[in-house]
């Protein structure tokens, strides 16, 4: 699904919520609708996957609803399944996002983990950097590297600071 596609069916369900809860707000419960926009909405853009940019917001690639990650050409070179194993555009399993955020390689090693903050950090505990809540990420200096709209912080850690996915 396209991007654009994905923000118009966004649209749509916000525009079916609002209208369900239309009466609610009349008789002023205006926070209902607040709460399920600030819930819903960001979970339905999620899951539909997204789009990784580079610090000069050039698109480098993308991962779809079912985890298939492609390069900015969009050839297809990889997936993350919904365990969270990592696959690469041949289908091996090169590596797995653990559900406490540590990602292993190919042989079950530790080679780094993100906390829930955003944090990502190397097997020696070191930091690599972080993803932000709003996608960005950044490395240890601070610096903006990238951009991960629309998802998940484990996706974007493994897309932008461990080399499954050559970029």
């Amino acid at each position: 699904m396209n991007h654009n596609k994905k923000i118009r069916n966004t649209i749509v369900l916000t525009a079916f919520i609002f209208a369900l809860l239309l009466p609610a707000m009349a008789f002023g419960a205006a926070h209902i609708l607040a709460a399920v926009l600030l819930l819903f909405v960001p979970a339905v853009c999620l899951a539909n996957g997204g789009t990784f940019r580079d610090a000069s917001n050039a698109q480098v690639g993308s991962i779809d609803s079912s985890g298939t990650v492609r390069n900015a050409s969009n050839a297809g070179i990889g997936k993350i399944d919904s365990d969270g194993t990592i696959r690469n555009a041949s289908n091996a399993s090169i590596g797995k996002i653990s559900s406490d955020g540590t990602i292993l390689n190919a042989s079950n090693a530790t080679i780094g983990k993100i906390s829930s903050d955003g944090t990502v950090r190397n097997a020696s505990n070191a930091s690599l950097g972080k993803i932000g809540s709003d996608g960005t990420a950044r490395d240890a200096s601070n610096a903006n590297i990238g951009n991960a709209m629309g998802v998940k912080m484990e996706w974007a850690a493994v897309f932008f600071f461990f080399d499954f996915f050559k970029k």
